[in-house]
C-alpha cells in the first residue's frame, strides 16, 4: 500500500519488523510449551527467551540477507534466530513445527489486532453519524428516487440509516475477527505427528487465539470472510460518499464537504469546491471489492496445502486492512465536517411546485370514491401542467373539475408535517441501539 492511504497505527501492524516480532513470539511460546512438557530443558527455554534477538531494522536486514541464500523466509528467520540465541538453547527453536504453524498463527494475531482498529474506527463513524442525525432530526428535505423528487423526508433520518448500516458492518467485522483470531501448531499436515497438541493450546492461549483443526494451513475461507468485511465497510462508505457527491452538485447544493481555509478546489478555476474526499472514498471502495475476489480464490488449495495463497495474502490482507481503516477514518472526518445548507433544502423542497404531495392527493381522490386509475390520471395531468406552466401543483389541481370532491382534503394532503410525522424510524432505531450498547 502506498503511504498516501496508510495510517501509521494500522501500517505498523504489517511492517516487516512487526511480522518477524510476532513470528518470534510464537516460536518462543512453543519452546516454553515444550519445556512444560519436559521435552525441552527448562534452562534452555529460559535462555531462549532471555537471548531472543531484538527485532529491529538490523535484524530484519539480516533475515533478508539469509533469505537471499536459502530462498525460504521462515528457514532464514529460524537460522538467524537460532544463531542469535546460541547453542544449545537455539536448537530448540522451531522444534516439531512447520512454517505454517508459525506464519498462520502469527497472522491470526495480526489480523485480530487489525480488526480491533477497524472496530474502533467503525464505532467512531457510528457516533459521528448519530450526532449529526440528531442535529438534523427536524430538518425536512425532499426525498429522491431515481434522482427525481419523490416525497419529503427528514435529513437526520438519512444519516441515521447510514449509521445503522455502519453498525451492521461492525457486526460483520466482529464475526470476521472471530473467524481469523485462530491459530494452529499441528505440524506438516495437521496431524500432530511431531508436536503435542498441548503446545498448540499453550501458544494459542497465550496469544488469545482459538486453536482450530487444520491441514498444514488454516482454512482460507476465514480470511476471505475478513476481506469481505473490509469490502463491506468500503461499500457502506461509498454509499455515503455517493450521496454527498450528489447533494453537493451545484444544482442541488444541499450539503458540502469540509473545506480547509487554505484549500484549493481546482488548479484552473478558483471558484471550484469539488467533493474530492467523497470521490476518493468511492474510488478506494473499488479496490476493497477487488480483494474479496482474491480472497475467495485462495480458498481452494491443493490437498493439505500449497502456497498459491501466500503471495496473494502478502498484498491483499495488509492492503485491505489499511484501506478499510483509512476509509472509515476519512468518512468520519467527512461526516464531522459536513456543511448542511438547510435553506437550500427548504428551497429545493418547494422547487418542484408541490408535486411531492402527489400520493396523498391520489389517496384523497380514491377515498372520495374515484377509481384509482382515474384518480391517478387526474393527478398525473395536474403535475405535468404544474411543471409546464411553472405553477403551484395545488392551484392547478383546484382547476380540475374531477378533483372537486377533495378540495376540503387538500389542506391535509399538502401538510408536510403529516408527511414526515412517522419519518424518524431510523433515528428511533439508532437510539434503541445506543441504549442497548449502554445497557
Amino acid at each position: 500500500m502506498i503511504e498516501r492511504y496508510a495510517l501509521p497505527e494500522m501500517a505498523r501492524l504489517f511492517d516487516d519488523a512487526a511480522r518477524l516480532r510476532t513470528w518470534l513470539e510464537v516460536e518462543l511460546l512453543a519452546t516454553e510449551a515444550w519445556a512444560e512438557l519436559g521435552v525441552v530443558p527448562t534452562a534452555d527455554a529460559k535462555l531462549a527467551r532471555e537471548n531472543a534477538p531484538i527485532v529491529d531494522d538490523a535484524f530484519v536486514a539480516e533475515v533478508a540477507a539469509r533469505e537471499a541464500v536459502v530462498d525460504h523466509d521462515m528457514a532464514a528467520f529460524v537460522d538467524v534466530v537460532q544463531a542469535r540465541i546460541g547453542q544449545p538453547a537455539g536448537a530448540w527453536i522451531h522444534y516439531g513445527l512447520t512454517s505454517s504453524d508459525v506464519v498462520d498463527t502469527a497472522l491470526g494475531v495480526t489480523l485480530a489486532r487489525a480488526a480491533d482498529l477497524l472496530l474502533d474506527a467503525s464505532t467512531a463513524l457510528v457516533e459521528a453519524l448519530t450526532r449529526r442525525a440528531h442535529e438534523l432530526e427536524d430538518v425536512v428535505m425532499v426525498g429522491r428516487t431515481h434522482g427525481i423528487h419523490a416525497e419529503p423526508i427528514v435529513a437526520g433520518n438519512k444519516l441515521a440509516l447510514f449509521a445503522l448500516q455502519v453498525d451492521r458492518d461492525r457486526t460483520r467485522l466482529r464475526r470476521a475477527r472471530s473467524a481469523i483470531a485462530v491459530g494452529k501448531l499441528s505440524g506438516a499436515v495437521g496431524t500432530y505427528s511431531n508436536v503435542d497438541p498441548a503446545v498448540e493450546r499453550h501458544v494459542c492461549g497465550a496469544l488469545a487465539l482459538e486453536a482450530v483443526p487444520a491441514t498444514q494451513v488454516v482454512a482460507r475461507d476465514r480470511h476471505a470472510e475478513y476481506l469481505y468485511a473490509c469490502a463491506s465497510v468500503g461499500a457502506t462508505v461509498e454509499a455515503l460518499a455517493t450521496e454527498v457527491r450528489h447533494l453537493q452538485r451545484t444544482e442541488v447544493a444541499e450539503v458540502q464537504e469540509p473545506f480547509g481555509a487554505g484549500q484549493k478546489g481546482s488548479s484552473a478555476m478558483p471558484h471550484k469546491r469539488n467533493p474530492v474526499l467523497s470521490e476518493r472514498l468511492s474510488g478506494l471502495a473499488r479496490l476493497l471489492r477487488g480483494y474479496v475476489q482474491a480472497g475467495l480464490e485462495d480458498v481452494a488449495l491443493w490437498h493439505e496445502r500449497d502456497i498459491s495463497h501466500s503471495s496473494v495474502e502478502r498484498v491483499a490482507l495488509p492492503d485491505a486492512s489499511l484501506l478499510a481503516y483509512y476509509v472509515l477514518r476519512q468518512a468520519t472526518r467527512l461526516v464531522d465536517g459536513l456543511v448542511v445548507h438547510r435553506d437550500r433544502m427548504a428551497a429545493n423542497l418547494e422547487a418542484s411546485h408541490g408535486v411531492v404531495f402527489s400520493q396523498p392527493v391520489l389517496l384523497a381522490l380514491v377515498a372520495a370514491g374515484l377509481e384509482r386509475d382515474v384518480a391517478y390520471r387526474i393527478v398525473q395531468r395536474a403535475a405535468r401542467r404544474a411543471f409546464e406552466e411553472d405553477r403551484r401543483f395545488r392551484d392547478v389541481l383546484e382547476e380540475e373539475p374531477e378533483a372537486a370532491p377533495v378540495r376540503a382534503a387538500l389542506e391535509a394532503a399538502f401538510d408536510v408535517g403529516r408527511s414526515v410525522a412517522r419519518a424518524r424510524g431510523a433515528i428511533d432505531a439508532l437510539d434503541a441501539l445506543g441504549r442497548r450498547e449502554e445497557g
